[in-house]
């Protein structure tokens, strides 16, 4: 049976999605202190996160982000707020959906089975060192914090991740990027290259991609002694 975790600080609202999830035929665990909300969470091991982003002492916002580093999903964001940055900004962290309050029953049981039979079919996320990377969202989070990746760079850092800490050739680049090194510049290759290292800054990791000449490039900074 799916656990769902609902993270809700309205003693109302709370207990009306526990019936109605209950009623579903889901096994839940309500989140009604706020002093851990992410220990609490973790601790009570969900197939799902229902989260409310008005909380009090953690955001919704930091709450999806760190659960996100941490491996927690799939999470649906349930809020009422009903802006645009607000919902483009909790995908961007790494949320799986979002709906708004008020919800039918219906819908809301409607997008956690579509969320269930998702996650069920995607592969784990993806590890090393201090950076994880969500192929379901191209999400790379470090330290955390999260970034956004474009297609090409989800594609460059799962290979980096998947051989790390062994060498990336340029022709393994070549080949996952555009199928093959036939009739490919190899700027092309440096500047998307250029891009993702950029990107990297954002969570402090500009350093965490090494160029071995002539040969390609190497994932670096997560070695055990």
């Amino acid at each position: 049976m799916a656990n769902i975790v609902i993270v809700e600080d309205d003693p109302f609202l709370r207990e009306e999605l526990q019936h109605i999830l209950q009623k579903g035929g889901y096994s839940v665990v309500s989140i009604s202190t706020f002093d851990t909300p992410v220990e609490a969470v973790i601790q009570a091991d969900p197939s799902l996160v229902l989260l409310d982003l008005n909380l009090p002492n953690m955001s919704g916002f930091q709450i999806c982000r760190t659960l996100k580093a941490k491996g927690v999903g799939p999470i649906l964001v349930l809020t009422a707020r009903n802006q645009l940055r607000d919902e483009l900004h909790a995908l961007e962290l790494g949320a799986d959906d979002f709906l708004n309050k008020p919800c039918h029953p219906k819908r809301l049981i409607a997008r956690i089975e579509k969320l269930q039979q998702l996650y069920a079919t995607m592969p784990a996320l993806l590890k090393w060192a201090e950076l994880t990377l969500d192929e379901r969202a191209n999400i790379l989070y470090a330290a955390q914090q999260s970034v956004a990746l474009s297609e090409n760079e989800a594609i460059m850092m799962k290979l980096f991740i998947n051989n790390a800490p062994a060498i990336v050739t340029k022709e393994q680049l070549f080949t996952a990027l555009w199928g093959s090194s036939e009739f490919v510049d190899e700027n092309i290759l440096q500047v998307n290259m250029t891009r993702l290292r950029k990107t990297l800054e954002k969570v402090g990791m500009s350093q965490s991609i090494k160029t071995v000449r002539g040969v390609g490039y190497q994932l670096v900074g997560g070695e055990t002694s």
